[in-house]
């Protein structure tokens, strides 16, 4: 049952994603090697959190998957991108932190980008509700921002460790290797693999460091 606190945040996170998708640009499909190296063909796919569809688009072409997004106007340009390329994945308006499914029902989800934009109680809701919709023996293929990302400490601070409140609204967490394993850990994930990608990037002669954290998960 959703609280009336969460309901005020999911108004909140629901306005500003919106207006962030109003700027959000399309640019193309991505890798989704992550995934494709680890599930065969022709299984389950969650992809939570899938925006505008630049990695639901990729496995739909090899996946019965279903994508979720909070921001309708997000999964309006993912349909137009899906029906360009003579594909079709099922989409629903929802948080990764009340997913509208039955229980152990996908063999994997992937959440790519979309964990670092929650409070910390928000955080322990979503893996709880991955652990939830996964089969037994389901992989999470989970990719967050890390601490020494360039974008670190920009925002307002909201008074939790690494968290920043910026961009109209949006929460950015920057996390731990420790404290992945830690959440994961406490909703019965075993880490198969866990990776530091870091990037350089050259602003006006100046470089600054991309840093993100993979984890691949399973759960029985």
């Amino acid at each position: 049952m959703i609280t009336e606190n969460e309901k005020r945040n999911l108004k909140s996170q629901y306005l500003a994603w919106e207006q962030e998708y109003f700027h959000v640009k399309w640019g193309g499909s991505r890798s989704i090697e992550m995934v494709s190296s680890r599930i065969s063909p022709g299984h389950k796919i969650l992809d939570a959190g899938c925006g505008n569809g630049r990695h639901l688009l990729p496995l739909s072409k090899v996946y019965h998957v279903t994508g979720v997004d909070i921001s309708p106007s997000a999964l309006k340009n993912s349909k137009l991108h899906l029906e360009k390329n003579n594909c079709f994945a099922y989409q629903s308006v929802s948080t990764v932190t009340h997913l509208p499914f039955s229980d152990n029902i996908f063999d994997c989800v992937v959440s790519l980008g979309v964990l670092q934009h929650f409070y910390e109680h928000e955080r322990e809701l979503t893996i709880y509700e991955f652990s939830r919709v996964l089969a037994s023996g389901g992989i999470l293929v989970l990719e967050v921002f890390g601490v020494d990302d360039m974008r670190y400490g920009k925002g307002d601070n909201v008074g939790e460790e690494n968290t920043f409140l910026r961009n109209g609204g949006i929460i950015y967490h920057y996390f731990t290797d420790k404290e992945i394993k830690s959440l994961l850990e406490k909703y019965k994930f075993q880490i198969t693999d866990i990776t530091n990608i870091k990037t350089e990037k050259r602003f006006n002669g100046d470089t600054y460091t991309r840093h993100h954290i993979r984890a691949v998960a399973q759960i029985f």
